[in-house]
């Protein structure tokens, strides 16, 4: 192996990796998928890695793609349906306090984001959150916060809750029933301990419940757009159009995560799930508007970073000689995940320690698994850049005038993401079934 192939890959890999730590280049208006797309294809024009490496299995996990796509299929059937704005009603029927609002709150984001992708939830729900804040007027920052934290804690449950838990699906051999039963009551548990530490930071502001700055009450997202079209001709019809469109998303959804608990092939349930919405009365132009095309984008240029990284510079590490971290599965090696999540994001952090968990011995391996999986999500509420669920809470917020600081989010995000981790790993440690 030449040298300055693993000198180049060294480059290409560091200045990757550290864009996607500050989310951007400076100068440059490129995100993370562009990012992560320019440095597989410099790795390809260099040389280091050929065409047919780069888009080989070994590489390219098509699994976790066809798996994300699905499910963004789907979950983008369900907003477009109005599913979201319909349990934001009924739950509109039950508060009474902001404290009310608040275990709605974490209580659905956190449900939701257990099945379906957490970014997706937050996407849906954080106009939601905004719309039903000011209808009571509430103080939302309570609420939105509670919203991003609860998201990542709630996928943390099963496979489907987020990119990293898919990827470490379709990697670790652990069945969709076996992990959910593993991670799914600390995913609860951590609910439990995010509302009572958010009620605890704003306790003032969940008191009297009042903002601050009134807003002018604002119909919910997709909401005018119904009732215009219930004052035109044949508006029976379409509203009837729309009520087979929610039920059969609905349907659709539920059926599809039944399926994933029987042991079939999670990107092929996913799929057909997909191909079924795509076969209704919608445009499915509208469906692919849904879809987070960057996120693909990114996870698909990482691939063939990371696989380049493991094949000139990895695999002369002997990891499979540290005993250091190879004997303690859950603990030191969620606290290496934790660490490098906030460092890099928790996507790119699962794709470098995946050699890791792969070098674990057959008894820990499956352990090992489940904590980076547990770590690597419960660690993106440490700040607001750990997650790009939290990110999507604070921007769209930002839109509406709420403004979310840096360390107005880390009065929650850090005791939460401390309280979490540690029951995770007491958990993983001393839970044994």
């Amino acid at each position: 192996m030449a040298h300055w192939t693993v000198a180049l890959t060294w480059i290409i890999f560091v200045l990757t990796y550290g864009g996607l730590a500050l989310g951007r280049i400076p100068g440059l208006r490129t995100d993370r998928a562009g990012i992560a797309l320019v440095g597989a294809t410099l790795l390809l024009v260099t040389g280091v890695v050929t065409l047919d490496e780069a888009i080989s299995p070994q590489s390219i996990d098509y699994k976790t793609l066809l798996l994300l796509f699905g499910m963004m299929i789907v979950v983008g059937s369900l907003r477009l349906s109005g599913f979201f704005e319909r349990l934001t009603g009924l739950a509109l029927q039950h508060i009474a306090t902001p404290r009310g609002m608040l275990a709605a709150t974490i209580g659905l984001s956190g449900l939701l984001s257990a099945f379906l992708i957490n970014d997706v939830v937050c996407v849906a729900m954080t106009p939601l959150v905004l719309h039903v804040a000011r209808r009571l007027k509430f103080d939302p920052l309570p609420h939105l916060i509670g919203l991003a934290t609860a998201a990542n804690i709630g996928s943390t449950g099963t496979i489907t809750g987020n990119p990293q838990n898919i990827y470490i699906g379709a990697h670790s051999g652990i069945s969709y029933l076996h992990f959910a039963a593993r991670l799914m009551p600390v995913a609860l548990l951590g609910l439990v301990i995010d509302f009572f530490v958010v009620a605890l930071v704003y306790r003032g502001r969940l008191a009297d419940g009042r903002d601050a700055r009134p807003q002018d009450e604002e119909p919910m997202e997709g909401k005018t757009d119904r009732t215009e079209k219930t004052d035109r001709p044949g508006s029976g019809a379409r509203s009837r159009a729309h009520a087979r469109l929610q039920a059969k998303a609905v349907t659709v959804a539920v059926v599809a995560v039944l399926l994933f608990f029987t042991g079939l092939p999670l990107e092929l349930v996913a799929l057909g799930a997909a191909g079924l919405m795509l076969l209704g009365g919608v445009n499915p132009r509208k469906i692919y508007r849904q879809v987070d095309w960057s996120l693909l984008v990114m996870f698909a240029g990482l691939f063939v970073v990371v696989h380049a990284f493991q094949m000139y510079v990895v695999a002369g590490w002997h990891i499979d000689r540290w005993t250091w971290l190879l004997d303690r599965p859950i603990d030191l090696l969620s606290l290496v995940s934790a660490g490098l999540s906030n460092l890099v994001s928790n996507v790119p952090a699962v794709l470098l320690l995946e050699p890791v968990a792969q070098a674990m011995p057959d008894g820990n391996r499956e352990a090992a698994w489940l904590a980076l999986a547990m770590s690597s999500t419960l660690a993106g509420n440490l700040t607001v850049l750990g997650s790009v669920a939290n990110l999507i809470v604070v921007e769209n917020a930002g839109r509406e005038g709420i403004r979310i600081s840096f360390w107005e989010y880390c009065k929650v995000g850090i005791p939460v993401t401390l309280l979490t981790l540690a029951l995770g790993i007491a958990w993983l440690e001393f839970v044994r079934y």
